[in-house]
């Protein structure tokens, strides 16, 4: 009854444990949805405002480009007017050289007098001249205004910097996020891959549980539970059944160890006779038990030299003592004698025969078929009875157990490693989550910056500036000629 309300209690413990990791997931939804609702409110309206900026952008640029294209224009104008100042300047001064030598030609390749062409020339000159003030104020207008129109251009674009900024804020926010996550240490997905493993754990728990009750259900004999006789009990003085505490080297010899022990595999191996009789007094056990003191039993073995005559008669191989074909732990020495320490174990009848009734041997020896040889008693053999399976079964009650042992201890490494592992896991998730938003708040501005025509206008401005320079260029070598 203790056995089974422990079971119920660690039934509903795993039961607590599911609700409340149920509970939990349940809640860290909840605030993660809530989260993100209001992160998708939030960017939303601003994107809401992005487009609303980014109408008034275009037709604020649409205005501005118009003015900028009516200003090169101008600039064109200016410059075929200088180059054809330019070009009279330069057929003057041409003129003035010749008449300055004396007659020359005029236009029709008529002469003229000096004072004649000299008069023409002046006349040229002061024309050109002219020519080259107007063309000058006009540059003069075309630089003001363009310096203007900069200003503009500059506050128009006030709200592409400010956007740059803004992502090379964000883009510094994610690598801070970046850094604090790969600080963690944490495997993304690592909890979720723990709990996984843990539901296993807890299903192949659960499944060797009911393969173990249903084996003790079937050979209710493999059973030993008995109550603490009293508070503080060491558990480790009753050592258990001795079929539970060993394992058949060769399951070949099965059949021939059930023999040799007989009912011997039932009794119950503890540390002292002082264990033995509070067990027996105050264990409550369900049935009656030989008891096997480890500290008081009498165990005698077949001598190494009778064992060497078995040997010589039938050979090597062919006999055993029967304590050489099964495994325990040594403290056990003393109650493994005393049951399987005085018979041997034969292959066949015959061998059997002979090591059984030579007189300088003289001992009970089993068949691995299941005939026995007793020279103090009878001859015995036939058909196997249903019991002589009975290692086989605590063998593979053995292996259920040892198999849920080591399932048990994995699980309770696995509690505490998800343990330790809940903050960080918690810290990442809200980290991740951080940066997630982040990355979409950068995908929208590095959207909106490559829609801008920042750039595009740039080149226009500098184009501007190009012909303003070559326009100061070409009045420059007016004025030198």
């Amino acid at each position: 009854e203790e056995r089974k309300d422990k079971e119920i209690g660690g039934i509903l413990r795993s039961l607590e444990d599911a609700l409340a990791e149920a509970q939990r997931v349940n809640t860290k939804s909840q605030s993660a949805f809530d989260l993100k609702k209001k992160n998708l409110a939030s960017e939303e309206n601003k994107r809401k405002e992005l487009e609303k900026n980014m109408v008034e952008d275009s037709k604020t640029l649409a205005a501005k480009e118009k003015e900028v294209k009516s200003i090169s224009d101008g600039l064109n104008a200016l410059q075929e007017a200088s180059n054809k100042d330019a070009e009279a300047l330069a057929a003057a001064q041409q003129h003035f050289n010749a008449v300055s030598a004396g007659l020359s030609s005029n236009e029709d390749g008529a002469e003229a007098t000096l004072a004649g062409q000299m008069m023409a020339c002046k006349n040229d000159i002061s024309k050109a001249q002219t020519e080259a003030k107007q063309a000058q104020m006009k540059l003069k207008h075309a630089q003001q205004e363009l310096k203007t129109k900069q200003a503009e251009v500059k506050k128009m674009d006030s709200g592409y910097r400010k956007d740059q900024e803004a992502l090379e804020a964000v883009k510094k926010l994610k690598e801070k996020l970046e850094a604090e996550m790969k600080k963690l240490n944490y495997e993304e997905n690592k909890e979720e891959n723990l709990l996984e493993k843990r539901r296993q754990l807890s299903r192949d728990i659960s499944r060797l549980k009911e393969t173990y009750e249903a084996l003790l259900a079937r050979f209710p004999n493999l059973r030993f539970a008995y109550r603490d006789p009293e508070k503080n009990w060491n558990r480790n003085c009753v050592k258990g059944l001795v079929a539970s505490l060993i394992s058949v080297k060769d399951a070949s010899a099965t059949t021939a160890l059930e023999l040799v022990a007989g009912e011997r595999l039932y009794n119950v191996v503890v540390d002292t006779e002082v264990t033995g009789k509070k067990l027996l007094e105050k264990g409550e056990l369900k049935r009656r038990y030989t008891i096997i003191p480890l500290n008081k039993i009498s165990a005698r073995c077949i001598a190494p030299e009778t064992l060497r005559v078995a040997q010589n008669l039938v050979g090597p191989d062919n006999v055993h003592v029967a304590l050489s074909l099964v495994e325990y732990k040594p403290e056990l020495q003393k109650a493994m004698e005393f049951v399987f320490g005085t018979t041997f174990v034969c292959d066949n009848m015959d061998n059997a025969k002979k090591v059984a009734f030579d007189k300088r041997i003289m001992t009970r020896t089993v068949t691995l078929g299941g005939e026995v040889f007793d020279p103090h008693g009878t001859l015995s053999g036939g058909a196997r009875s249903q019991a002589a399976s009975i290692l086989n079964k605590f063998q593979e009650l053995k292996d259920v157990q040892d198999e849920l042992r080591t399932k048990e201890n994995e699980l309770q490494a696995l509690e505490e490693e998800l343990a330790g592992l809940k903050n960080t896991a918690e810290k990442y998730r809200q980290l991740k989550q951080q940066w997630e938003m982040k990355t979409e708040e950068a995908d929208l501005l590095q959207t909106k910056l490559q829609q801008s025509s920042y750039h595009k206008q740039q080149e226009e401005l500098d184009a501007l500036k190009k012909i303003i320079e070559e326009s100061q260029e070409t009045l420059k070598n007016t004025e030198e000629n």
